[in-house]
């Protein structure tokens, strides 16, 4: 049975354990306070489980991932357990302003719509925030997010009496989440932005260098291998992706 006010959270965890008593913490510290949050464990070898476990109660739940290693297959599990009419993604090492959920679900309800997402902030390791703030448009639909993957999983919310829970979950891919919002976005004509800073998003220094390799790899085969669109489309589509993922970091 869905509850119509409760908001679903759901969080992978893999090896978390530096970081992951914050991240709960900034969803304690929510001004709405009618949420579930179901952390899934991937197999962790840390002390996240531990570092979890003192915190499970009614109103946060530990599950293992029981579909296969990865962000997407356990996103997925939790999405099955979960009993909110509204449905949000947060990473484990991402942070949420106090105010996100209250705000962002005042944004669903006004517009009336079934799939939001709001700006964010760049953050170091220490979850401090950079500064660097990304701005989102009002509304996005398929073709223009194509080309523009400003969508962040940590600032999703979903509303799953217009989305069923198998539109909203990841499919088996690299960069599963973009994958998803397209997805989706065959279905529902926008996507709603809130442009609003909401959330900390987390980066390793040392990682960024081979993120952008890694992630032109994705996204071209996205293109081609997910959308099935031509050489000459992917091109196009890619050009504009790339210049909206400078800017963003710029």
């Amino acid at each position: 049975m869905m509850n119509d006010e409760l908001v679903s959270i759901v969080v992978p965890v893999y090896n978390a354990g530096r970081i992951i008593e914050d991240t709960i913490q900034s969803v304690k510290a929510q001004t709405y306070e009618n949420w579930e949050l179901i952390m899934v464990d991937d197999s962790s070898s840390d002390d996240s489980i531990q570092i979890i476990g003192k915190h499970v109660s009614e109103k946060i739940i530990l599950l293992r991932n029981t579909e296969g290693k990865g962000a997407a297959p356990a996103r997925n599990t939790g999405v099955k357990a979960a009993s909110g009419r509204y449905l949000c993604y947060l990473d484990a090492d991402d942070l949420w302003d106090p105010e996100k959920i209250e705000k962002q679900l005042a944004h669903m309800k006004e517009n009336d719509c079934a799939f939001s997402f709001t700006g964010y902030e760049f953050a170091d390791e220490n979850g401090v925030g950079m500064s660097k703030i990304v701005h989102v448009p009002k509304k996005i639909d398929h073709r223009h997010a194509l080309k523009n993957t400003t969508i962040f999983t940590s600032t999703v919310m979903f509303d799953l009496s217009k989305l069923s829970k198998e539109d909203v979950m990841m499919p088996p891919v690299e960069s599963e989440d973009t994958a998803a919002w397209w997805k989706i976005l065959k279905k529902e004509k926008y996507a709603y932005g809130l442009d609003e800073s909401l959330t900390l998003y987390r980066r390793s220094k040392g990682t960024l260098s081979s993120d952008k390799q890694v992630a032109i790899k994705r996204i071209w085969k996205l293109y081609r291998e997910v959308e099935g669109l031509s050489v000459i489309k992917s091109a196009y589509c890619f050009v504009f992706w790339a210049f909206h993922a400078v800017l963003r970091r710029i």
